[in-house]
């Protein structure tokens, strides 16, 4: 299986540290912040599959950040751990009702983190969202991050991986280059609408002959993937 990506939220860097060195021996990606503020980009760049965060830190607390996360639609279904020295079952209750799927209170032992993160990530992946999804006979594999066309392996870069990851799953509805750029680059990431187009251009090349023809050009609107002419 493909690593998952977590995002570790705490102003304290030896506890980012004891936290990251423990997921990565449970082959964790990890991401670290030392801020709210930061780690709202991060969510928005990266797209991790969880996030671990303090409660208590200067500025932008914890607490706030994740209403934040659930306000949004685009990180409402991202899973969040709180972590706090504050063990009274008020702010348990105060955290579970900003959104946070679980609440660990420190000290803890790195193996207990890992077992919880364990758990929260197994309720939150939807079923089906590892499933290979195929095509007429283009064939993407999310746990391996192959793409093939009748057995044949294609080479292309992650971006274009990504933006065909999309497609295939947002069949037949056409796309606006800035809806793309959300969808795929992420909406923190300014870059010219124009990207798109350069990056459709090498997804196509990448497919060859007949699958580019899988991605429509819409006038007037942007990109859509049909098996329809």
């Amino acid at each position: 299986m493909t690593a998952k990506t977590v995002l570790i939220v705490d102003d304290e860097a030896p506890i980012r540290e004891m936290i990251a060195v423990a997921l990565e021996m449970a082959d964790y990606r990890v991401l670290e912040a030392d801020n709210a503020q930061d780690a709202h980009a991060m969510v928005v760049d990266h797209q991790p599959d969880l996030v671990l965060l303090d409660w208590m830190m200067p500025g932008t607390s914890g607490i706030e950040l994740a209403r934040r996360l659930k306000r949004e639609e685009a990180t409402a279904e991202l899973p969040i751990i709180m972590l706090t020295a504050k063990g009274e079952e008020d702010n348990k209750i105060q955290g579970l009702e900003a959104g946070a799927d679980d609440y660990i209170t420190k000290p803890f032992s790195p193996r207990e983190l890992v077992a919880r993160l364990k758990a929260v990530l197994r309720r939150a992946t939807p079923r089906g969202i590892e499933d290979p999804v195929e095509v007429a006979g283009l064939l993407l594999d999310p746990v391996s991050h192959r793409v093939s066309v009748d057995g044949r392996s294609l080479e292309m870069g992650p971006t274009e991986y990504r933006l065909l990851q999309f497609f295939m799953t947002h069949q037949e509805r056409a796309y606006t280059r800035g809806q793309l750029l959300d969808q795929v680059w992420g909406g923190n990431v300014y870059v010219e609408e124009r990207t798109v187009d350069v990056h459709i251009r090498r997804l196509r090349k990448a497919l060859g002959e007949p699958h580019h023809q899988l991605i429509q050009t819409v006038r007037g609107t942007g990109y859509r993937f049909s098996t329809k002419g």
